[in-house]
């Protein structure tokens, strides 16, 4: 009976909360027509998304074409000029090219919370807000408030000029270098504090791109305090992997290919 009375009260309290509540799904099921998203909407591949499906549809039988639902829809949301979201009528395309019946495609954009069903600014910033995210550092709350005061704009909400957009989700999974944010479902940038968030804002406003990664300009996973364990690395293994290095060698090899 305790359990019970407990428990009502704590729902009774997440449905009185003020402000956004955090979303757990992506967003609203059901369509909703607007101007910019409707039935008289038009959407057509460019030539390199075409032939960027064309490479990914290589990979499936013919038979299991729908394999490649979410490849498609990363292709549809991303295209030069698509604003980073998927229009109904990017879907239905995906459903004639995969010939699938469209809930097909409806169902899996709406399952996943990377895929953007309504207008996104350019920056679409995801700040985790789970707990290791909550503790760690200043906090996902601070990393937050950050971003409101700079941008003038709460989670949920896209900035005048449709630069950024502020959405709070669940756990990205780099919980040992928190707090942190991921944009455009793409870069992650760790180790958070004020100073470097705001920073971050500062050279995007400023049209460049920042260096994804940690900021405290560490390439592992340390904290302030450095390194307190495996000093001497891992008997056989290196003490990390270089990335920088790696992509280098990578970028090298393709250019003696060519």
């Amino acid at each position: 009976m305790a359990l019970r009375l407990t428990t009502r009260r704590l729902f009774r309290s997440f449905l009185s909360r003020s402000g956004p509540v955090r979303a757990f799904g992506a967003g609203i099921v059901q369509h909703r027509h607007t101007e910019e998203n409707n039935l008289d909407t038009k959407f057509e591949f460019t030539a390199e998304s075409k032939k960027e499906i064309e490479r990914v549809l290589k990979k499936f039988p013919p038979q299991y074409k729908a394999s490649a639902t979410i490849p498609l829809l990363y292709i549809a949301q991303e295209q030069e000029g698509a604003g980073n979201w998927l229009t109904l009528a990017g879907m239905n395309k995906i459903a004639e090219i995969l010939e699938v019946p469209p809930m097909n495609v409806y169902e899996v954009a709406t399952f996943y919370t990377m895929f953007n069903r309504t207008p996104v600014g350019k920056y679409h910033i995801q700040l985790c807000g789970t707990t290791p995210c909550m503790v760690a550092g200043c906090g996902a709350e601070s990393i937050k408030k950050v971003i409101s005061d700079e941008l003038g704009i709460g989670e949920g909400e896209t900035s005048a000029d449709g630069m950024f957009t502020l959405t709070e989700v669940e756990c990205l999974g780099a919980c040992v270098n928190a707090p942190m944010i991921q944009v455009n479902n793409k870069h992650f940038y760790e180790h958070l504090t004020v100073e470097s968030m705001k920073k971050l804002l500062d050279t995007w406003k400023s049209g460049k791109e920042p260096k994804p990664g940690n900021q405290n300009n560490v390439k592992t996973c340390e904290g302030p305090q450095g390194k307190t364990s495996l000093k001497d690395g891992e008997p056989g293994f290196p003490e990390f992997l270089d990335l920088d290095k790696l992509m280098a060698e990578v970028e090298a090899e393709k250019k003696t290919a060519e």
